[in-house]
C-alpha cells in the first residue's frame, strides 16, 4: 500500500476534487480511506442522554484509494510514487523529483542454509 495513516494526500477526483487532507482510516479489505475535512455528510442524531438537543452532526466518510495522491513536499502537490531500497530499507519515493516520502518496511534479509 502506498499510502499509510497519517499521511498528507490529494483528493484528484469527485466532489472534493483538488483538496488536501490527512488520511484518519484505511480499510484495506474495501479499498477505502478517510481523509480529514473530505466527503463530509450529516448524520440525523435523534435526542439521547449523550446528545440532548439531537440534530444533525458532519462527519467525514470513505472515499476510494484511487481517488487520492500521496503529497510529496518538495514538489508540493499529489504525486504517483515509488520504491527504492537503500541499506536493506524499503523507502517511498516521489516519480518526478525522487525525493524520498518516508519508510516503508525493513526488508527481510536473507538467511544462509546451514
Amino acid at each position: 500500500m502506498h499510502i499509510k495513516t497519517g499521511d498528507i494526500v490529494e483528493v484528484i477526483a469527485g466532489d472534493d476534487k483538488d483538496v488536501k487532507g490527512k488520511v484518519l482510516h484505511i480499510d484495506r479489505e474495501k479499498g477505502r480511506l478517510t481523509v480529514e475535512g473530505v466527503n463530509k455528510v450529516y448524520k440525523h442524531v435523534k435526542r439521547s442522554q449523550r446528545n440532548p438537543q439531537g440534530g444533525r452532526l458532519s462527519k467525514e466518510m470513505p472515499v476510494q484509494i484511487s481517488n487520492v495522491l500521496l503529497m510529496c513536499p518538495k514538489c508540493n502537490k499529489g504525486v504517483r510514487t515509488g520504491v527504492k531500497e537503500e541499506n536493506g530499507v524499503k523507502h517511498r519515493v516521489c516519480k518526478k523529483c525522487n525525493a524520498s516520502l518516508g519508510e516503508v518496511s525493513k526488508s527481510k534479509k536473507k538467511v544462509a542454509a546451514k
